[in-house]
């Protein structure tokens, strides 16, 4: 199974709490409060996403944080990358075939690079706004459609 860690999934959660207002600041205790997450989780994730640019740490009585650009400009494969590293399905796409004790053998690591690249491409394609609007048609109770090359996946809330 492919699965995303949870601080992954709770990174997505609480930038995606903060991109329905774009130039508003958040502090951790709110976003915890909304998520219904741990504060020192939702602290140590702010954090990192901060380091890594996507989001911007103010200081003061009127602190928090904010993202760092717009919701549009942020997508979900560079949400995964700066909170689980590289995307890579197996260990010959990340490390080349010389981390597989078969690679030298290997007659598929070009179909495990082609079917990285269709995943890597889908995620780069579903921006934090689409995320936004995704979440708030699910709060609704509506249907939401998310397409990946070739494959359609639907689900209902």
């Amino acid at each position: 199974m492919i699965r995303l860690n949870r601080e992954t999934d709770y990174g997505i959660g609480i930038l995606t709490l903060i991109a329905r207002d774009p130039s508003g600041r958040f502090n951790a205790a709110s976003l915890a409060a909304k998520r219904g997450l741990p504060q020192p989780v939702v602290s140590k994730i702010l954090k990192h996403l901060a380091r890594s640019d996507l989001l911007v740490s103010y200081r003061g009585a009127k602190g928090g944080y904010g993202l760092a650009r717009n919701p549009e400009a942020i997508s979900i494969a560079e949400i995964i990358t700066v909170l689980e590293g590289p995307i890579a399905l197996t260990d010959c796409i990340e490390d080349g075939q010389e981390a597989c004790q078969y690679g030298d053998h290997c007659n598929i690591s070009n179909v495990w690079n082609h079917i990285n690249d269709v995943v890597l491409k889908a995620l780069s394609a579903i921006s934090l706004a689409e995320m936004t609007q995704a979440d708030t048609r699910s709060e609704l109770g509506q249907t939401h459609h998310l397409e990946f090359t070739g494959v359609r996946h639907v689900r209902e809330h």
